[in-house]
């Protein structure tokens, strides 16, 4: 089917949305991709669900190859199996709860490894079955807070999820590596950019862990990546690699010192150096150990208080903490929460106070730069007194570690001796991680062995963001004058374009779409009579298609113009020749 402009569902903008705040966004909406129904909530239409149906067909196939089974569950689902996973209270206000009219209790569903789970605990009970990868591509729903970027963080969402089952971890290892050859070929067919980094598995718990993240720079992920080996992680994954514990033989006793007026790491840094200076070097921000006060917020409603230790130099990453505590969320302790904790004193708090057997009772974490033998300035739990020279282990222990303190470029590599880490932006399309059996364990998913033992199955979970893949595309691959999509998942082949009001142009770009219609190519036909040649360009460049021919003013001279749109290449072809031109620049070697 030829896809005529003058009767297909589209209206291009010349103005950006003005909730727009990424390219993507912006594109889709003025291409006529998209159409905002709702804050995070977008339709489809037929230009943008040519795409999505293109990117998802890459993904079944690739699906398929490695011999997983399609299945769909419904969208909707009932509170017993999320209660039975504890899921029903930990996703918190991440989710839509709805009652039916008799009062039961039903929510849209997020992610479906529960459904997975006991599918296949009703049908399967021996080793004999194993191992089995299903997998959907269905509508997912989550109550974002801050829906954002038109369709790369919505709360109505497409996803393709896809699950192994083995009985070993042996057999888990070979389903992942399985999965993690499959979306290396998706991701390089969807033809982006895109980094493979180590990831943390969130709520989901799980040991091995990996994103891949298209990159770019309006990325709301930020990862990591060695200078000098392969090394790659979100920051949310990374972990510092702290220094063995040091003698404390020798080292001074730790002696309070009054600091009047220095609340802060610069106030206390200016004091230290005017009136205890040192004598091998300036004191600096990383000779202190500042400490953080938080509000761990449960999914349940409880509220924990939280202190962090971590050198003065360096700041609680928020995103980070709450990738080590998912699903708790965090947030600054504010005056009214400190007002109950009376041994604190703002400013000047310090490990003296600090910890579940201590004064205040509050949980005490230290960043792992924190070990036993390392001496520092902090708090004396009196207003005005700083404590110099107290030393971890010594003087001190926390309740134990925890990597929150912020990721810089320079960090030395954990991985490596040489590196050095720097940073860069991404978009997360895909998620792999070996759940291991803490879902099977919950729905009692077990099968019988070789010796007909009953065991615990052990599961893998892999996801892809299919309508993100649509925006991270085009954040990948547009340029000033609009989309440039890649062929594979473009909404057509080739863009015909008709200019003038000569009827012998419309006559023959007619039978040039036909013919290539008629060999197997998609094309998308700006029949518009009454559409001046500027409006018609610009709609081109901006709709993205790959190959774009004018027919126009050459056709007098015998001569089309064909374009790549993403080179800006430009050459004529002769009229009686445009066809088997076309087909070599769309069907290469065919």
């Amino acid at each position: 089917m030829i896809l005529r402009l003058s009767r297909l569902f589209v209206r291009t903008l010349r103005e950006d949305p003005v909730d727009a705040e990424v390219p993507s966004h912006k594109l889709l909406v003025r291409a006529g991709y998209v159409r905002r129904a709702a804050p995070g909530i977008y339709s489809w239409l037929p230009l943008g669900l040519r795409v999505l149906r293109k990117v998802e067909g890459i993904v079944r196939e690739e699906m398929d190859g490695i011999g997983a089974q399609e299945l769909s569950f419904p969208a909707l689902l009932p509170r017993e199996p999320y209660e039975a996973s504890n899921r029903w209270t930990t996703y918190g206000d991440g989710i839509f709860r709805l009652k039916d009219r008799r009062g039961g209790d039903y929510l849209l569903g997020p992610t479906h490894e529960e459904m997975f789970t006991l599918a296949v605990k009703d049908l399967y009970s021996s080793y004999k079955d194993l191992p089995v990868w299903l997998y959907q591509i269905q509508t997912k729903y989550r109550d974002e807070a801050r829906p954002r970027a038109g369709v790369l963080r919505g709360r109505e969402f497409i996803m393709k999820d896809s699950y192994s089952f083995d009985v070993s971890d042996e057999g888990l290892d070979r389903s992942y590596a399985a999965h993690r050859e499959a979306y290396v070929r998706i991701f390089d067919r969807l033809g982006f950019d895109y980094a493979i980094v180590k990831a943390t598995s969130g709520a989901m718990g799980g040991s091995r862990s990996e994103e891949f993240l298209a990159r770019a720079d309006s990325g709301e992920d930020t990862y990591v990546r060695c200078t000098s080996c392969d090394y790659a992680a979100n920051v949310e994954a990374v972990e510092v690699r702290p220094e063995p514990a040091r003698s404390t033989e020798g080292l001074p006793a730790a002696h309070a010192e009054q600091t009047p007026a220095t609340p802060t790491i610069d106030t206390l840094v200016a004091h230290l150096n005017e009136k205890h200076p040192r004598d091998d070097r300036a004191w600096t921000a990383g000779d202190t150990l500042k400490n953080v006060l938080l509000v761990l917020k449960h999914p349940d409603g409880t509220r924990e208080p939280l202190a962090v230790g971590l050198p003065g130099d360096r700041e609680v990453d928020q995103k980070r903490l709450e990738g080590q505590l998912e699903p708790i969320e965090v947030e600054p302790m504010d005056e009214a929460e400190l007002a109950k904790h009376p041994a604190l004193v703002k400013g000047y708090i310090g490990p003296g106070v600090l910890g579940e057997e201590n004064a205040s009772g509050i949980r005490y974490l230290v960043d792992p730069r924190v070990v036993d033998g390392t001496a520092w300035v902090t708090g004396a739990d009196v207003d005005g007194s700083h404590v110099l020279d107290l030393v971890a282990g010594r003087d001190f222990t926390a309740d134990g570690t925890i990597e929150a303190a912020e990721v810089r470029d320079g960090d030395p590599c954990p991985s490596c001796d040489d590196g050095v880490l720097e940073s860069a932006r991404g978009i997360e399309m895909g998620h792999i991680f070996q759940l291991g059996r803490w879902f099977a364990e919950a729905l009692d998913l077990r099968v019988l062995d070789e010796n007909g033992k009953l065991v615990t199955v052990t599961m893998g979970s892999y996801g892809i963001g299919v309508t993100r893949a649509v925006a991270a595309i085009a954040e990948g691959t547009h340029d000033d004058l609009g989309l440039c999509w890649p062929r594979e998942v473009a909404p057509a082949d080739v863009h015909v374009v008709a200019t003038g009001k000569d009827a012998s142009v419309f006559e023959y770009a007619d039978a040039l779409a036909a013919g290539l219609e008629g060999r197997g190519v998609e094309v998308l036909y700006d029949d518009r009579p009454k559409v001046s040649p500027g409006v018609k360009f610009k709609d081109a460049e901006l709709l993205g298609v790959p190959t774009l021919v004018v027919v126009g003013r050459g056709l007098a001279d015998g001569v089309v113009e064909v374009r790549d749109r993403r080179t800006g290449d430009k050459r004529e072809v002769a009229v009686d020749d445009a066809l088997e031109q076309v087909l070599a620049e769309v069907r290469p070697g065919a």
